[in-house]
């Protein structure tokens, strides 16, 4: 978890976390965080494990931690997060010593992780830890979430 502790570490990074905590203070509903980054990495991996799936720990992480890092570009230009979060994703990457093979596949995962089924197993995987990962059990913005609108219910998975 070298590379990963390396992120953390990142000033991009931080900076990037800053920018959407910034960004999401009057916010009611869930946050694109520290939070909410880690709970995703910790999913995906989850899901990976129950799944028998070889997914090396590391691009785990790195995918869940730097998926939403953009976050704030779009409330700022209306940028879809998830191309800004893989263009400032690329440098921090590049700078933590991921391969060249590693990289596209941790940026297509950021790139497709708002679809459903996404382009690889890593993107889907990716994909639902971000959909498990919100704890709207007790949320008191639950009334005006998207998520409920059509008269859903929360249920948990992880």
């Amino acid at each position: 978890m070298k590379r990963i502790n390396g992120i953390l570490k990142d000033p991009d990074f931080i900076n990037y976390l800053n920018k959407n905590i910034e960004a999401e203070a009057d916010r009611i509903f869930c946050r694109h965080d520290m939070a909410h980054f880690l709970d995703v990495a910790r999913i995906a991996r989850m899901l990976s494990i129950e799944k028998n799936l070889d997914i090396n720990k590391e691009l785990l992480y790195a995918a869940g931690l730097l998926h939403d890092i953009g976050r704030w570009m779009e409330y700022e230009s209306g940028e879809d997060h998830a191309e800004a979060s893989k263009e400032l994703a690329q440098k921090i990457l590049a700078r933590h010593g991921f391969t060249k093979e590693e990289k596209k596949e941790i940026l297509n995962a950021i790139e497709d992780h708002r679809k459903g089924g996404g382009t690889s197993i890593l993107a889907d995987l990716l994909y639902r830890a971000d959909k498990y990962s919100r704890n709207c059990a007790l949320c008191d913005a639950k009334t005006a979430c998207k998520k409920f609108q059509n008269g859903e219910t929360f249920f948990l998975y992880y």
